[in-house]
């Protein structure tokens, strides 16, 4: 079974391919698969060398006239040949794309030449690339149920899957993770993740408000910075003498979600299906750009009542701090939120999206 896997630049789009071709490999032993992601990739941390790998000049396309725009042009019809190239060379028996620009190419080409299609949607909204690819797949793989509302095609191609999470992503005992971090089981924790490259503005503001609280000694926080504010953070950190563990970049994050008793986060998909996995309950901020993906998401948080959302544009210090010692000071707000998520989907997105593929 060959298999060509075409992903975006991101962690929200690799993660879910890379935990996909697991579970497919277990099921297919003759698997021989191809994955595809841009040159422009965040590559470094997240890839590994289980699998081929190519990679194609796309970079996005801005709805500008700018020089930039230009260069995204050609990139895309250089991507497209040698997406073109790739197709021949591979001969692929189905194309998977998860999202991006990088799709388009290669799903329409498979389109083109007969070649079996299936694209996934990690988002409640779909992105444009997948909207559109939408008209040329064979089955739409979708993480909620309300995408179904979004797609202008027959429902029969859609399948609800969910979201993929790394297959290493296990719960772990609760002293286990408190001694993976040499922190107290007697002290509040509190994970701050602002997605693969890390949030300046939740970076800031968490820090600001932690600096505001009457009391800090009842805290602990693990706070993934990403690369840029790591420094500036540290620091800062040091001066307030509050119990922390900071990271640009945190492989073993089942021990951080195991050992969480709230999550301070963005929205992206592959934080929102973790966050449903490990039934954390959350302050989410929504990233407002690229097509409002977050903010579906997050209200699918919040419907359930398992997360409280904060628009970006209203986000500061003082409404963080508030909401932060609320939930420090009420143990059962936690453990309501905590159920709230009997209330999502329990199916094991890896095994279905495989189904889907093999089928």
């Amino acid at each position: 079974m060959r298999v060509l896997v075409s992903v975006g630049p991101s962690g929200g789009h690799i993660f879910p391919a890379l935990s996909f071709l697991d579970t497919l490999k277990k099921k297919q032993k003759n698997l021989d698969a191809l994955l595809v992601i841009p040159s422009r990739s965040i590559k470094a941390d997240i890839l590994t060398d289980s699998w081929k790998i190519e990679y194609t000049s796309i970079s996005p396309i801005r709805l500008s006239f700018d020089f930039r725009n230009l260069i995204a042009i050609f990139g895309l019809l250089k991507g497209s040949l040698e997406s073109l190239i790739l197709l021949i060379k591979f001969r692929p028996d189905i194309v998977v794309g998860f999202g991006s620009l990088t799709s388009i190419p290669l799903i329409s080409l498979a389109w083109f030449f007969r070649i079996r299609t299936l694209i996934h949607e990690q988002n409640v909204i779909p992105g444009r690339a997948n909207r559109l690819l939408a008209k040329f797949s064979d089955r739409i793989a979708i993480s909620f149920p309300e995408t179904k509302d979004y797609l202008k095609v027959k429902k029969e191609k859609i399948v609800l899957t969910g979201n993929p999470i790394r297959q290493e992503l296990k719960r772990v005992d609760k002293p286990k993770a408190l001694d993976f971090f040499g922190f107290n089981a007697d002290k509040f924790t509190i994970l701050v993740i602002g997605g693969s490259q890390g949030s300046h503005r939740i970076n800031l503001s968490f820090l600001e408000a932690v600096s505001m609280m009457s009391d800090t000694s009842r805290v602990q926080i693990i706070h993934l910075t990403g690369l840029k504010d790591y420094a500036l953070l540290d620091k800062r950190y040091k001066d307030l003498k509050i119990r922390i563990k900071l990271f640009t970049f945190l492989k073993e994050m089942h021990y951080a979600y195991s050992v969480s008793d709230l999550v301070v986060s963005r929205a992206g998909a592959t934080t929102v299906a973790e966050l449903i996995f490990f039934r954390l309950p959350a302050i989410i901020i929504p990233y407002p750009f690229a097509y409002k993906h977050q903010v579906g998401n997050a209200e699918v948080l919040e419907r359930m009542g398992s997360a409280i959302v904060i628009k970006d544009n209203e986000l500061d210090a003082n409404i963080l701090r508030r909401t932060l010692d609320d939930f420090i000071n009420n143990t059962d707000k936690i453990n309501l939120m905590r159920s709230h998520y009997d209330e999502a989907p329990r199916a094991n997105a890896n095994d279905l999206l495989a189904d889907a593929v093999i089928s």
